[in-house]
């Protein structure tokens, strides 16, 4: 029976012949099936996937060399667009609807000869942090089915966590995919804004968004960035900058400095035994030869306001085109004028915690309320830039938690809205500044439950974040 481990060590027995494409993806699809309550999968491509493994399989007895991804089994969340799949962001508004294009992601994918095995669950839009917020249902965590597995990419960390795939794609506007990975007990990764390609990315708000990677060691997801990283012609917001060789760089050693902030680490809201696991790793740190220091960082509980503020304001902009004219959801009421078309169809095809965030996005952006709420917002993401630049040019990295607690249980937090939303209050800085922020699985709490450690790094500088991630990865994971 096939164990997958990393990349490197499948692509070694695929060439030793001891597995095959086929055989790997016929296994996988036994275990989604197996699987099927946790709710992580919304569509599986079965007969297309297996195809495709044959397909590779013959390439390989004929010759071909092996491309960087070849035969890895990868799952997408749904909100990234395959042509001629479905693609709805979970929601109803969307059901049924097929993608007239592939994600700019998706083609790099592909032409590195990867195998897309279905697309997964999520928050309706990616719109939350529970996973319980989708037309398809919630998504359980595999370590603990009583307890979610974060959001809103739940269903691609669920994907990775249970080994129904090998690497998952997901989004990240404030933590999508760096929570779940912290709950799940997976890496996750969102790289810098602009170095991934949001062509083909459904939007929630487009000054946020980042697509990013989930998967079990940093040398995937260094492999998986490589691929999928660098400008585009149909993103004017994609960096020109050079795409480094990841995957060749993380086993470089060097002293890295860390600056911590002590607000955080003494914050209320959190769990007082992940405040002392990454205490006493600081303490471990320094004892290692690394530099490790405590900044001051007055600005943290401005974060979560001025988030919600802007990307509410950007996602009641963005879901504007879902009115049932020209594609997706339409009231099956006849007869109606124009603007109550756009009503009915909106009230019907959009869940609660949309329709709260349009509502919320709709008033900031109005006319009596723009200059108090929106202005002031985007003036407090300028001092959060302002502030993040100033500490990289003393230190390399920043170490934060990831999130305030563990897994939360189902249902926890769906009466308490503000509760849910404060619990972003350490993952929205990256995607305020657009630095490069990762999860990664270091530690367990005495509940049973996996939590990681949280590093961000100046923008672009990935290479140094997976090498540090590597290293840490290494040490093993600690109870």
């Amino acid at each position: 029976m096939f164990e997958f481990s990393s990349i490197e060590q499948y692509h070694a027995q695929l060439q030793q012949e001891n597995t095959n494409c086929e055989l790997v993806v016929q296994q996988y699809l036994r275990k989604i099936k197996e699987k099927n309550h946790l709710n992580s999968f919304i569509e599986v491509f079965e007969k297309e996937s297996l195809e495709k493994a044959r397909e590779l399989d013959r390439k390989r007895k004929t010759g071909h060399p092996l491309k960087k991804l070849h035969g890895v089994v990868i799952a997408l969340k749904d909100v990234i667009c395959y042509h001629e799949h479905q693609v709805s962001a979970a929601s109803n508004i969307l059901k049924g609807f097929s993608s007239v294009y592939s994600a700019t992601v998706v083609e790099r994918l592909i032409a590195e000869d990867t195998i897309i095995i279905g697309r997964t669950n999520c928050d309706e839009f990616a719109m939350g942090s529970t996973n319980e917020n989708s037309a398809y249902g919630k998504v359980l965590n595999a370590f603990d089915e009583t307890r979610t597995p974060g959001g809103s990419s739940g269903g691609s960390a669920v994907a990775v966590q249970a080994g129904l795939c090998m690497i998952s794609l997901g989004s990240d506007t404030g933590g999508s995919v760096r929570q779940p990975a912290d709950f799940c007990g997976v890496v996750g990764m969102k790289p810098t804004y602009g170095r991934i390609s949001r062509y083909g990315l459904i939007a929630y708000a487009s000054s946020f968004d980042q697509i990013g990677i989930f998967g079990k060691t940093i040398a995937d997801v260094s492999k998986i960035l490589e691929v999928i990283s660098g400008k585009d012609e149909f993103d004017s917001t994609v960096s020109q900058k050079k795409i480094e060789e990841y995957s060749l760089l993380i086993n470089e050693k060097r002293k890295f400095s860390f600056a911590f902030f002590t607000e955080a680490l003494e914050h209320p809201s959190l769990d007082i035994e992940i405040a002392s696991s990454i205490k006493k790793l600081i303490e471990e740190l320094r004892t290692e030869g690394h530099e490790v220091n405590p900044v001051s960082f007055e600005l943290l509980d401005y974060i979560v306001p001025a988030y919600y503020i802007l990307t509410t304001a950007e996602a009641s902009s963005n879901l504007s085109r879902y009115d049932g004219v020209k594609f997706g959801y339409r009231t099956s009421e006849n007869d109606l004028e124009l603007e109550e078309l756009y009503k009915r169809t909106r009230t019907e095809g959009f869940g609660k915690e949309v329709k709260r965030r349009i509502m919320l996005g709709t008033f900031v952006l109005s006319a009596g309320y723009f200059d108090a709420y929106y202005t002031r917002a985007q003036k407090v993401r300028k001092k959060l830039v302002d502030r993040t630049n100033e500490i990289f040019q003393d230190f390399d990295f920043i170490i934060l938690p990831t999130a305030p607690t563990t897994a939360f249980r189902l249902g926890e937090k769906m009466n308490d809205p503000i509760a849910m939303y404060l619990a972003d209050i350490y993952t929205v800085l990256a995607n305020l500044t657009g630095i490069p922020a990762i999860s990664i699985p270091l530690f367990y709490h005495s509940n049973g439950m996996p939590f990681g450690l949280q590093l961000m790094s100046k923008q672009f500088n990935e290479s140094s974040l997976l090498q540090i991630s590597n290293q840490l990865m290494k040490r093993g994971i600690r109870t």
